[in-house]
Parts: C-alpha cells; sequence; structure tokens
C-alpha cells in the first residue's frame, strides 16, 4: 500500500488560484483604474400622441447647464454628468452612495419626428421633451357622415318617380296580394 503526505498547505493555495481566477472574470482587468463611468443611466418614459412623442426623463440632482440633448430624426441622446460637491470640511466620508461622473442615453424613437420643432421643460429634476411627428406619419382619421348615410334612402324613393308614402302603401298593397 502507497502512503501519500497530505499536504493541506499546498490544497489551500491551489484553491486560492482558483477563486483568484473566478473573481478575475467579474473585475476590471486594469485593476487601479475605477470602475467603468457609464454605470447608470436615467429612467426614462416615451408616450406617444396622435401628434407626437412625449419623452420624460428621470434625472434627480443634476443641472440643467450639466445636460447635453441632442435630437435627430429617428433618435434622442441625453448626456449629462453628476459633478461631486467641492466644500472643504474636516469631516471624513464612512460610506456614500452618491453618483458621480458622467452618463450617456440614446432612445431610438419608432417613426421620424421634426427635430427643429423639439419642445423642451426641465423641472424638478424631470426633463420632459414633446417631439413632433412628421406629418405623413402621423395616423389619418376619417370622419364619415352619418346624415349623407341616410339621406340615401330618399334619393332611390324619389328615383322611381314615386312619393314616399305611396311608396310605402303601394309595397303593403303588393304583400297583401302575395298573402292573400
Amino acid at each position: 500500500m502507497l502512503l501519500i503526505r497530505w499536504q493541506p498547505w499546498q490544497e489551500i493555495e491551489t484553491l486560492s488560484r482558483q477563486l483568484d481566477r473566478l473573481f478575475d472574470d467579474f473585475t476590471p482587468a486594469n485593476r487601479t483604474a475605477a470602475p467603468a463611468a457609464h454605470t447608470w443611466t436615467p429612467a426614462i418614459e416615451l408616450k406617444a400622441t396622435d401628434a407626437a412623442f412625449v419623452l420624460r426623463a428621470e434625472l434627480p440632482g443634476i443641472a440643467a447647464k450639466d445636460l447635453d440633448i441632442q435630437v435627430t430624426r429617428a433618435d434622442v441622446s441625453i448626456t449629462g454628468e453628476y459633478r461631486s460637491e467641492t466644500k472643504n470640511e474636516d469631516g471624513k466620508f464612512f460610506r456614500s452612495e452618491f453618483r458621480y461622473g458622467s452618463f450617456r442615453r440614446v432612445v431610438p424613437l419608432p417613426v421620424a419626428i421634426q427635430n427643429d420643432q423639439v419642445k423642451a421643460d426641465f423641472t424638478d429634476g424631470i426633463l420632459t421633451l414633446t417631439l413632433p411627428k412628421v406629418v405623413s406619419d402621423r395616423p389619418k382619421v376619417v370622419k364619415v357622415n352619418l346624415a349623407d348615410a341616410i339621406a340615401e334612402p330618399k334619393l332611390e324613393a324619389d328615383s322611381n318617380h314615386m312619393p314616399a308614402e305611396t311608396q310605402a302603401t303601394h309595397t303593403d298593397d303588393v304583400w297583401a296580394e302575395k298573402a292573400a
């Protein structure tokens, strides 16, 4: 029987290398670099009306001067930056969950818009863009006039050169003869 000596430190080292390789897959290649700057994008709502799209973006804590909005006929690009406060205080941070850095969000639109007539409003951290649709892409609605449809039977009665009352009586007489 062959006896093999157990070497716990060698197995722990092997396990440590395997764990390092596992975690390397989840971390950036350059460990000294900061995490990716584009880790956050604003939440949006895109609502369609007959004449326009209304795009709302949630941008709390961002000043209007830190936003860049570009609108093409096919999409909307919102770029901005969260700036850190530059106050000199003696206090130390133990934990900070505030976001700092830049972001970019591109929203594709389902139909073409008139990008030279876009209206914008930025109130209480909510950006609202009204994007008018191109006239040819707006839904076409045709109104049906029921008054014309009701008037047609009178025209048919007039075409027989018989007044409507006489025609109704004549029709009743024909049915009465067939029944007898």
